[in-house]
């Protein structure tokens, strides 16, 4: 299943034909991630044609007869604003096809449900985005397929069984930003013939590409990064042809598609990914090593600095550390509510990757629903904060940061 349906190369599903300029040889996969970005996906230029997709709201389509190619129907993901972020998005990763959905939660439901059914068995990270822990504890359970959670200090072998279906890891993690070495994890699920399934929603394709590293399936939420702007709700997977047809024919069951005015949203903020990534990453390091010392400060998390458990794994994962920071403040909950309570540039909201900084509490956020003592045994301590740094400058960032933890702490 690795990259071996239809015996097309990497990226020729993903927008190398319809968005190669008439004779230019050069493969579009082969450039760099922010001409993909802009690119891919793309009609070739035309006299009089948009340059900017058209947004088709229809929910249907002229349709010959006796259909001999594939049927337009907005339902199934294939309306060509669906179509072509989604082939943007391939191309990014590097993967033959992709798929966008109507949230990040909908493509881990459907990446997990074209792998598993009752009886079957699921082995995944603990450290995971609170939505998708219930849907693992709570909701899969319901429909007869077992999970394992295994910690950092648990082994992945002795937790795969007979009837082990699918492997699924987020890189990094939310919130605390561990870094899976996904190569070795790889390795063990290729031994067993197990799918292994990346949520890189906090990485994006800019600084991590799962499938380079033997990954089967990347997930993504686009309301995130891939969205950028905070005005977007939608999802993604990228994976091989055969696996994302599969997915395909689970969103018809389930109907989970994405707006064409919103996979037109997406397709506009793809295009400065790599911009804003560079950016972000920039930000999260410099404030990171600036906060390690800070008096008002008990932990850092960041896989950045050397300080990280992860940090020699992150350097050798990925092209850059993120824009994802989280901290523990000093004084607990009381200490860290009077931090958000003075934040006068950084906006306290829930979500991530979008251009204004954001900080919140994952205590009444992503892991509202885990229980004190499920928050602890993650690692989410009285006074954690995360924060999802944006593309200000760096200086006024520190200087809000500097304010509202005071120059002596709080």
């Amino acid at each position: 299943m690795r990259g071996e349906a239809g015996g097309e190369k990497p990226g020729e599903r993903a927008g190398e034909k319809r968005g190669k300029k008439p004779g230019d040889d050069r493969p579009l996969q082969q450039s760099g991630p922010s001409t993909r970005a802009v690119h891919a996906g793309g009609a070739a230029p035309a006299p009089d044609a948009p340059l900017v997709t058209p947004i088709t709201e229809s929910a249907t389509f002229y349709n010959e007869p006796v259909p001999t190619k594939e049927v337009l129907y907005t339902r199934y993901g294939t309306n060509p604003n669906q179509r072509v972020v989604a082939e943007k998005i391939a191309a990014l990763e590097g993967a033959e096809a992709a798929l966008v959905v109507g949230s990040g939660m909908a493509a881990c439901s459907l990446a997990l449900l074209a792998f598993v059914g009752s009886g079957d068995h699921v082995v995944a990270a603990r450290a995971l985005y609170g939505g998708t822990v219930r849907l693992l504890q709570r909701e899969l359970p319901r429909l007869g397929v077992a999970v394992t959670l295994v910690g950092d200090r648990e082994s992945w072998r002795r937790a795969i069984q007979a009837k082990t279906r699918a492997i699924l890891v987020e890189v990094p993690s939310n919130p605390l930003l561990r870094v899976v070495d996904i190569r070795a994890l790889a390795k063990i699920a290729r031994e067993r013939g197990i799918p292994l399934l990346v949520d890189a929603t906090f990485a994006t394709p800019i600084n991590l590409r799962p499938l380079e590293h033997g990954a089967d399936l990347v997930i993504h939420s686009g309301t995130k990064y891939l969205g950028g702007h905070s005005d977007v709700t939608a999802g993604a997977v990228a994976g091989p042809a055969v696996v994302i047809d599969e997915i395909r024919e689970k969103l018809k069951s389930f109907g989970p598609n994405l707006d064409p005015h919103a996979a037109w949203l997406l397709e506009r903020g793809l295009k400065t990914l790599a911009l804003r990534v560079e950016r972000q990453n920039e930000n999260a390091l410099a404030i990171a090593r600036w906060l390690e010392g800070h008096p008002a400060i008990e932990t850092v998390h960041y896989p950045g600095l050397e300080s990280h458990p992860d940090h020699r794994v992150a350097s050798e994962l990925l092209d850059g550390y993120g824009g994802m920071l989280s901290v523990v403040v000093k004084g607990g909950d009381e200490a860290a509510l009077r931090v958000l309570d003075r934040f006068r540039l950084v906006r306290v909201a829930p979500s991530l990757g979008g251009v204004e900084t954001l900080v919140s509490m994952p205590r009444f956020t992503s892991h509202a629903s885990a229980t004190p003592e499920e928050r602890r045994a993650l690692g989410i301590q009285d006074g954690f904060l995360r924060f999802s740094f944006g593309i200000e400058d760096a200086e006024d960032l520190r200087a809000d940061l500097e304010q509202a933890l005071g120059p002596e702490g709080v």
